[in-house]
């Protein structure tokens, strides 16, 4: 009778567990140091250690029969750290993929086992020689956080010491820094501004062309970084591209702000390990205007598409060949006649009309080779272009029959980079990276000012070419498991006019005890000026000279001090002081308040000519991020930061810089809800409340605005009325369903749901002689609806 029970009861089991819906979760394992595969690596599923497997001769891996839900997924190997990854979202729809980097561990005469801190590997960023100013992210967060919309950048303006530049775009400002102060890199490749309507001197723009659902797990640093990153005053986007499922083919559609989507996944050779990852989009901005939202344009349309793709394969045991990129297009005509002044319109002018066109390509082939299990080669070579095309016509105020031409201009470029990459690591305690980075820029610029359809100057009408060429070599030093030691040196060399700078940097981390550790960085960065401010022209007696085209680095020396305490399994806090002292700023020679500190705080490029390196600036605060990682079905982020953001020009005067805000405060929190039973049906609800104070703005001279017709504006008293603080609440409410072998989600995210007034900016209306401010996006609910299988 026991017997009978016995196997009766298993029986059940069996079925049960065939029933219940499972899944795959795939992956490389690797050593952190020298990026070399790590063979038979343990990977068990921690609800039910029975569910493992072993990495192969590539550190791949399969880990079948894992239920669908919240999963955690633990990964050990000999000689090793462990590393525990909770809460992967794992779907019936989508296989999930991991690469994993494990640490060898440093043992010694105290220490005969291995003290695992669940957080760490939550803290940890895929640069190992990051220990200060950095964090990681992952798609989830970009999906996951109330008005994010899936953008990257969105996403880290809730990050401590980052603001959004504006509700209508995602430039981001770093610790008072101008947006143009960022660096994006794809894949190892140094890439432009990988954004809709990306104008050539800025960093971002109204829509990501980056698909989150291309993305694997990424750096965010904002100081203090590496000795890899060069040419970069703010922060860093170092962003990767997943691989596709190398076993099954996966589709995805998708409709929501970002456009109409298709994306399809899969192998292309199971014996070759070959892969390929597609997705493409299509603006719905559309849909949107006829259903009557307002996102700022008025009755102009944003027409745009995009591409990103990634295919790789494996060369023999030990090499794989990866080709990647994105490609994208947009267009607007923003018509005067259209503008309601009633409404909010971010771009538009009511006495202009203002026709535009861009384009980005980046195409990167990259190989990389073990060479052996310390050491890792990779070559990658890119090609990257941009082009922006624009015409403007001023309505006369009068009589709007009138049209003369005002502006039109041209900017397209060409990059060519080559990038090679060394990783190795000489014991458990030592390691190195070293670099070569060279990217040869081709373009053609023209840009032509007119005043009532006379031709007032020709800003800018050049065709050129220049190199930029950076090396880096970097050295990791564990002293032992609780003092780590990153020392490097940076040096970069502008081959236009043969400026060079060596930049040290350093970072040292201290672990006090398994829950508090304390960090120090310094790092010397230099940055070139824009592409435009060295082709500007200035108008002499015998001709054209280009009188910026000398213009040395802009300079940074960055200090920082980090401590970070884990309170729990799940909660940390961190605190941060940093300090940054600007120098060799480009000012004018004359007497002005002129400084390239505050370019990017316009849509048009800075046009000033005869510039001198003599300009100085200072960016200095503290920050602080509580965190709760996802656990027990809620999370909560608040990040807060206090700073003071100055700057002088050849005036000598201090002035606060356009982005000195003085304060931001996020305060983010989600919750999910088992409608079910059986966890098939999710429910989740987030919310973010933020708070930033007011920028300071440049008076608009009235008496001389009457005068010329325009907008003057009295740059003797630049940035000194401050305007009104920034409020916005955003609330998303997602829903997801699990299939037999597919997912649907679907959401809703309510922007500003308070419909506050946010000032953007100020104009001058020259047929009422007033000045009126400009206020940023209202209410804007943008839903989404995602379907993979």
């Amino acid at each position: 009778m026991k017997n009978t029970l016995f196997t009766l009861s298993l029986l059940l089991s069996c079925v049960f567990a065939f029933a219940q819906q499972t899944q795959t979760i795939f992956g490389t394992v690797t050593d952190e140091a020298s990026r070399s595969p790590l063979i038979g690596a343990t990977v068990i599923l921690v609800s039910n250690p029975t569910i493992g497997t072993a990495t192969d001769e590539y550190g791949n891996f399969r880990l079948e029969r894992v239920p669908i839900g919240r999963q955690s997924v633990k990964i050990s190997y000999a000689g090793y750290e462990e590393v525990l990854l909770p809460d992967i979202i794992v779907t019936a729809g989508k296989e999930v993929g991991l690469n994993v980097e494990l640490t060898e561990d440093i043992k010694t005469l105290e220490e005969a086992t291995v003290r695992y801190d669940l957080s760490r590997d939550r803290n940890r960023t895929n640069n190992d020689m990051a220990m200060v100013s950095s964090r990681s992210f992952n798609v989830g967060d970009t999906k996951k956080y109330a008005g994010a919309i899936g953008d990257p950048s969105r996403m880290a303006s809730n990050f401590a010491g980052v603001v959004s530049g504006n509700d209508s775009r995602n430039d981001i400002v770093v610790r008072g820094n101008s947006p143009n102060g960022m660096l994006w890199r794809l894949n190892g490749l140094n890439i432009p501004n990988p954004n809709h309507f990306g104008a050539l001197n800025s960093t971002g723009g109204p829509v990501s062309m980056l698909n989150n659902n291309n993305l694997d797990k990424s750096d965010f640093l904002t100081s203090a970084y590496p000795a890899q990153y060069g040419n970069a005053l703010a922060g860093v986007f170092d962003l990767r591209m997943r691989d596709g499922n190398k076993e099954h083919h996966e589709f995805v559609g998708q409709v929501g702000f970002n456009g109409f989507e298709l994306g399809a996944e899969g192998p292309i050779s199971k014996k070759t390990k070959s892969s390929y990852l597609v997705n493409y989009r299509y603006s719905t901005l559309g849909v949107f205007q006829a259903l009557g939202i307002n996102f700022g344009t008025g009755a102009s349309l944003p027409i745009y598409q995009d591409v990103n793709y990634n295919f790789t394969t494996a060369i023999g045991k030990k090499g794989e060949l990866t080709l990647f990129g994105l490609a994208g297009t947009s267009k607007i005509d923003l018509l005067g006649d259209d503008v309601d002044t009633s409404e909010a319109n971010l771009y538009g002018d009511a006495y202009q009309n203002v026709l535009t066109t861009y384009s980005t390509t980046v195409t990167g082939l990259s190989y990389k080779h073990n060479i052996s299990e310390k050491t890792t080669a990779e070559l990658t070579l890119g090609y990257s272009t941009t082009s922006e095309g624009f015409t403007a016509d001023s309505i006369s105020y009068i009589d709007r029959s009138i049209v003369l031409p005002a502006a039109e201009g041209d900017y397209n470029t060409q990059k060519v980079s080559t990038v090679f990459t060394l990783a190795h690591k000489f014991n458990a305690k030592n390691s190195i990276r070293a670099g070569v980075f060279y990217d040869h820029t081709m373009l053609d610029l023209y840009n032509l000012n007119v005043d009532k359809g006379v031709v007032r100057q020709t800003v800018v009408d050049q065709q050129g070419d220049f190199g930029l060429g950076q090396v880096y070599l970097q050295w990791k030093h564990r002293f032992n498991k609780k003092l780590l030691f990153v020392a490097g040196a940076h040096g970069q060399y502008l081959f236009m006019n043969n400026t060079s700078a060596i930049e040290p940097r350093v970072n040292l981390k201290y672990k006090v005890s398994p829950k508090h550790s304390v960090s120090a960085g310094y790092g010397l960065n230099n940055q070139i000026q824009s592409i435009y401010t060295y082709y500007v022209q200035t108008y002499t007696a015998t001709g054209v000279a280009l009188t910026n085209k000398n213009l040395g680095f802009t300079s940074s020396n960055q200090y920082v001090l980090t401590y970070n305490w884990n309170v729990g399994r799940n909660i940390r806090l961190i605190a941060e002081g940093y300090y940054q002292d600007l120098y060799n700023v480009p000012v004018e020679q004359r007497s002005s308040s002129y400084s390239a500190l505050n370019s990017g705080a316009s849509f048009v490029p800075d046009r000033q000519d005869s510039l001198v390196n003599n300009g100085t600036g200072r960016n200095y605060g503290v920050e602080i991020t509580i965190e709760k990682f996802f656990s027990d079905n809620y999370y909560f982020l608040i990040t807060s930061s206090l700073f003071d953001s100055k700057y002088k020009g050849s005036d000598g005067i201090e002035r606060n810089t356009a982005f000195n805000t003085g304060y931001v405060l996020n305060v983010l929190a989600g919750k999910e809800f088992n409608i079910t039973k059986n966890g098939n049906n999710i429910l989740s609800l987030n919310i973010k409340a933020a708070t930033v104070g007011g920028r300071y703005f440049t008076p608009i001279d009235l008496q001389q605005s009457q005068l010329e017709g325009r907008a003057v504006f009295d740059r003797s008293q630049a940035f000194s009325v401050k305007q009104n603080n920034y409020f916005r609440i955003d609330f998303k409410i997602s829903y997801r369903k699990e299939y037999k072998n597919s997912t649907l989600e679907a959401s809703i995210d309510l922007q500003n749901v308070t419909n506050n007034k946010n000032i953007f900016s100020q104009s001058y209306d020259p047929r009422r002689n007033t000045v009126y401010s400009n206020f940023q996006q209202g209410f804007f609910p943008v839903p989404m609806v995602r379907y993979t299988f």
